[in-house]
């Protein structure tokens, strides 16, 4: 089984890798990155790269692809290309995924019309604008299509198609190895729990964000 990681230049790096090290590790599958061309490809941050080994062209007909969100989609949302390639995969894959605001580009492929989805929470709502029905789960799964919500659920997406794909034992060692056990210091990772200041200052900002 193939599994193809989409890259394009500003993606957010734990949208691609956390996926890779969860639903990366099924059994009897081989994991590419592919991008336009091949190459390193780099992250928002700027000073991280990915490589990727193939272009769009020499993975036609992936078994699973992984469209990561970041600040670059949003240009991405309008290169042929690039959305092209995601219905003409689509066409042949058994699952296609998202993380945060790749399902964006997913709606913007016409991929999620009538289906419902979710995204990062600053994007959410920019889903109904290509037919989706945006939900604040973290992990919705519509038919063969899987969307995960901001940046670190995709290590939740991942554990979950694996569960699905090999069962729950292959994928709970997956959890195990990676102890992936989140006991963070702070309960704001959502905008139900922040601060309602917090919340506010990085919604008047999602301009800045998500651009």
């Amino acid at each position: 089984m193939q599994i193809a990681i989409l890259l394009y230049d500003r993606f957010t790096a734990l949208d691609a890798v956390g996926p890779y090290e969860t639903l990366g590790r099924l059994p009897d599958s081989e994991t590419v990155f592919v991008a336009e061309r091949t190459g390193p490809v780099r992250a928002d941050t700027g000073n991280l790269a990915i490589t990727a080994d193939r272009a769009l062209a020499d993975v036609p007909s992936p078994d699973i692809v992984i469209v990561p969100g970041g600040p670059g989609q949003t240009p991405q949302m309008e290169n042929p290309t690039l959305l092209n390639w995601l219905r003409t995969a689509d066409a042949a894959t058994t699952w296609t995924t998202s993380v945060c605001t790749g399902s964006l580009l997913l709606a913007a492929a016409g991929l999620l019309r009538g289906r419902r989805a979710t995204s990062h929470w600053l994007a959410l709502e920019q889903l109904r604008r290509f037919g989706a029905e945006p939900t604040g789960e973290r992990v919705v799964m519509d038919g063969k299509y899987v969307t995960a919500a901001g940046v670190s659920a995709g290590i939740d997406m991942g554990l979950t198609l694996l569960g699905t794909l090999a069962g729950d034992e292959v994928a709970q060692s997956v959890q195990l190895l990676t102890e992936y056990d989140p006991q963070p210091p702070y309960d704001a990772g959502s905008p139900g729990k922040a601060p309602a200041h917090l919340v506010e200052k990085w919604r008047a900002a999602s301009h800045l964000i998500l651009s």
